[in-house]
């Protein structure tokens, strides 16, 4: 397996754990919100509990009179006083007879509406209303109540006269009762049998004041008439609570726990793509560290070799030199033929120009050395010119050198080389009677730039790329060294050289960032 292969099965792997965060925050998030959603069903099952305990509690003969339940109500629904609902945020409470009308309400009473009996919960972006059913009043498959419970307007609604005032005791009507008697006690009749024992009495008949069959009438509604009755009781008995309250809390805490499921699955996302780059960059590092390991050998084996190319290259000029000179004696000897002569001179020349190669190729081969001190580059120049000037006067050439006599940090003979080279070069690419020109300026403060420049035919845009490399040559007596030679020179001393066309033709090799002597 390649690295590539590998990078991307590690990418693979680490999208898929991304992921995997992702879907296991998801899945967190979901199941915070239930837990909030099953703590506002808690809270309302408590509610409905302490409101049906309240029921029996004021329940009297199945019936509770409206003017005692409603400031319960007001009370649950009072979020800012009661303490045991402020938490849930209730705004509204309902009670709701067999046909899901409401009987009693307190609180927001707007946001309660026809709702069916049966335990049931609606939720919204605002609220949530959840319909319970009223402990002591569920509806039994029969389509009846199992000790139903009644709730009855007030007495004044109850009587002809609801102008009147009646109090009522536990042992009888206390005041004027107009007709209405407060119910007697629940407590059974008893008689002495002819054993002497005491038993018992059967409950009188009182099929009479049950016409809805599901308990007896109150006395103090034994004066309305049984239609009115069962109306009053379809109307007003309890099946079922609604509740609605605040979702608030709910939003709230959704917000907070997605905004930290988000951050999270960012972080978990920044830390798999820092994973996956700390990896991509360790499998570079270690290729890297394998291709300098790899080169290194290989830069030792090509020194080793350059050693010996270097080498063989010195003791080859030593028979070249002795083919030379019997070639030059050959030609000067007396009965020397003029064919004789003519192939000695061509010895001569094939072996000083096979000469110049090695010698060109040794100089390349060679360890650069620098040793900077104080030179004057124009003077150099200068010397350089009179050194080939039959060259120059062979083609008919004129050299200039202009500019500022400054002085520069350089290893003289290696900058006399680099020198000589370029205007070598210069009088092999221009043509008779052409103009070739050393120009010296100033960069900066600290720095100096170095020109030849040539009207010769100049230099194409494919070879500028490759006029530098080794054995490149467009001259017919060309190395293809030199300027490979110079370039190994100029970065020996922490310089940079570039060819650059010379307008209207020729071409310029500018050698820049020499440093200026103090």
């Amino acid at each position: 397996m390649n690295r590539e292969q590998k990078s991307n099965w590690v990418g693979t792997l680490l999208l898929a754990a991304w992921l995997l965060v992702i879907v296991w925050q998801v899945t967190e998030h979901r199941r915070v919100v239930e837990a909030a959603k099953a703590d506002l069903r808690n809270r309302s099952h408590e509610i409905a509990s302490t409101l049906s305990a309240v029921t029996r509690a004021l329940r009297f003969r199945g019936a509770v009179f409206q003017e005692r339940l409603d400031p319960v109500l007001n009370e649950l629904a009072s979020v800012r006083t009661n303490a045991l609902v402020s938490a849930s945020q209730l705004l509204a409470v309902g009670l709701l007879n067999n046909e899901g009308d409401i009987v009693a309400a307190a609180g927001e009473t707007n946001l309660l509406s026809r709702e069916s009996a049966g335990e049931t919960e609606r939720w919204s972006d605002e609220n949530v209303i959840f319909i319970l059913p009223v402990e002591g009043a569920s509806v039994n498959p029969e389509g009846g109540t199992n000790n139903p419970t009644v709730v009855i307007p007030s007495f004044r609604n109850l009587t002809n006269e609801p102008g009147r005032n009646r109090e009522f005791s536990r042992h009888g009507p206390r005041g004027d009762t107009n007709g209405l008697e407060f119910p007697p006690t629940n407590f059974p009749a008893v008689s002495t049998n002819a054993a002497g024992q005491i038993e018992i009495l059967p409950p009188p008949n009182e099929s009479a004041d049950r016409p809805h069959g599901g308990y007896r009438r109150p006395p103090w509604m034994r004066g309305m008439s049984d239609a009115d009755f069962k109306m009053l009781v379809a109307k007003r008995e309890l099946h079922g609570l609604v509740l609605v309250m605040s979702a608030e809390n709910l939003r709230a805490t959704a917000t907070q726990d997605w905004w930290l499921r988000g951050v999270i699955g960012f972080f978990a996302g920044i830390s798999a793509l820092g994973v996956g780059l700390a990896w991509r960059n360790l499998a570079r590092t270690s290729e890297l560290q394998i291709r300098l390991v790899r080169a290194s050998e290989q830069n030792s084996h090509l020194k080793e070799l350059n050693l010996a190319a270097a080498g063989l290259a010195h003791e080859t000029r030593n028979p070249l030199n002795i083919i030379r000179g019997q070639a030059h004696l050959m030609a000067r000897t007396p009965d020397a033929t003029a064919d004789v002569q003519e192939k000695s001179r061509l010895i001569i020349g094939e072996t000083d120009k096979v000469t110049a190669q090695l010698t060109e190729f040794i100089n390349y081969s060679r360890p650069r050395e620098v040793c900077r001190t104080k030179v004057l580059p124009a003077a150099i120049a200068n010397e350089v010119v009179r050194t080939l000037g039959y060259d120059l006067e062979e083609k008919k050439l004129r050299v200039e050198v202009v500019g500022e006599n400054f002085s520069i940090e350089a290893d003289e003979q290696l900058l006399r080389q680099v020198l000589f080279n370029l205007l070598l070069n210069a009088i092999q690419a221009a043509e008779s009677g052409g103009r070739i020109q050393f120009t010296l300026q100033r960069a900066d403060k600290n720095e100096a730039v170095l020109e030849v420049r040539d009207d010769g035919p100049g230099v194409s845009a494919a070879n500028l790329a490759e006029i530098f490399k080794p054995y490149f040559t467009t001259h017919q007596k060309g190395t293809g060294l030199g300027l490979a030679v110079v370039q190994q020179i100029v970065h020996a001393h922490g310089w940079e050289i570039v060819c650059r066309p010379n307008e209207p033709r020729g071409a310029i090799f500018r050698i820049s960032h020499l440093k200026l002597a103090a």
